[in-house]
């Protein structure tokens, strides 16, 4: 408990040093442009809409043109500035082409979102290269591409800006069944870090945020290749994308290094860090389970989003468990005070599992084939 107060409170010190240090200044999210890629479903379409609403001008990118026409015309016609892209993030100038299309529309953006994603399910094992290569070409490539395009407009403006990526859970700790995702976020992340140090050692007015969702409700289940007979889901605790979109307009508008959405997400870190083996065994246990719909049947590989757009506009999935209606930790990341609160809650949880997973491990656990 008192070790993740203190990691709480690190990361609020972190951040605060950062932005004194760097004396980075960002727009209030009313007065930016906003560039969004994956923004035809799930994450990307709750955050390009509660952009709007908040009066940014938003420029939407994904691989679906009439899931973004349709985006654009609803956002217009409530009196909205907004613009799309049709770009594969998986190719360098598709991905310069969203940025050359936004300072042709609006002149400049203050604020780029990396969060296009796509995932396989399946045991590394079974899931065929080719499949995995295509995977990194949109989770890692496409940060990797729309790092360097943001990074070069804000340089060439010399204002500052917002570069955000959106990691995940599994980019700060390896998992089964997901096992080849994983790797592509493992990426991210650690791109993502190695850019912020880069830019703050030669003064580049940039602030680099990585957010760690937990598991999300969104269509992100029904667009996933699958390699397994049962549908991917999400069973357990699960986070609404708003809660995501919360923490990444927060990061829009004041320097964060980190955004943790959901407490599981901030926990899996803690443990996979500090307890690794145990965190092994209790992963191997309790998380493939939770991956699959034991009642339904899984869909065709050749419908997933991997080669070809998913269908979009819907903002939720099909999962399966405790959906939430936001996520108290970025509350408290908004709210400092309430760090201490979420912190004495989260390390109860910690240590309730570590000595649950004791138990677990005095018997011998039979892995699934």
């Amino acid at each position: 408990m008192l070790m993740e107060r203190d990691i709480s409170n690190q990361d609020n010190r972190v951040n605060r040093r950062v932005n004194e240090t760097r004396n980075i200044h960002l727009k209030n999210i009313k007065d930016q442009v906003i560039v969004i890629t994956g923004a035809s479903s799930g994450i990307g379409l709750v955050t390009a809409r509660m952009a709007a609403e908040m009066g940014a001008k938003v420029v939407v990118a994904a691989r679906n043109e009439d899931a973004l026409k349709e985006l654009v015309k609803e956002l217009q016609e409530k009196g909205h500035s907004a613009i799309q892209v049709v770009a594969d993030v998986g190719r360098e100038e598709d991905v310069n082409k969203i940025a050359e299309t936004a300072i042709k529309e609006f002149g400049h953006f203050d604020t780029w979102v990396n969060n296009a994603g796509v995932t396989i399910y399946g045991y590394a094992m079974d899931v065929k290269i080719e499949d995995m290569k295509r995977m990194f070409d949109t989770n890692f490539w496409g940060v990797v591409y729309g790092s360097k395009a943001a990074v070069r407009h804000f340089q060439k403006r010399g204002v500052p800006g917002a570069l955000i990526n959106v990691g995940s859970l599994f980019g700060d700790r390896g998992t089964l069944i997901q096992s080849t995702y994983a790797p592509s976020k493992f990426a991210v992340h650690g791109w993502t870090e190695s850019l912020r140090m880069e830019l703050e050692k030669e003064n580049v007015p940039v602030s680099v945020t990585l957010i760690h969702p937990g598991r999300i409700d969104t269509p992100y289940n029904e667009h996933a290749t699958s390699y397994l007979d049962n549908q991917p889901v999400h069973i357990g605790m699960i986070y609404p994308p708003q809660a995501v979109a919360e923490a990444i307009l927060y990061a829009a508008e004041h320097p964060k290094r980190d955004m943790y959405i959901g407490s599981q997400a901030k926990a899996l870190m803690v443990l996979g860090t500090n307890f690794p083996r145990i965190t092994d065994k209790f992963m191997e246990r309790f998380v493939p389970q939770t991956q699959y719909d034991p009642n339904r049947p899984s869909n065709p590989r050749e419908e997933s989003n991997l080669y070809h757009p998913g269908y979009g506009m819907h903002e939720r999935g099909t999962n399966i468990g405790w959906k939430r209606s936001g996520s108290m930790y970025v509350k408290a990341s908004k709210h400092p005070v309430l760090v201490g609160f979420l912190a004495v809650g989260l390390g109860i949880l910690t240590l309730a599992k570590i000595k649950r997973t004791k138990r677990l491990n005095a018997k011998p656990i039979k892995l699934m084939e």
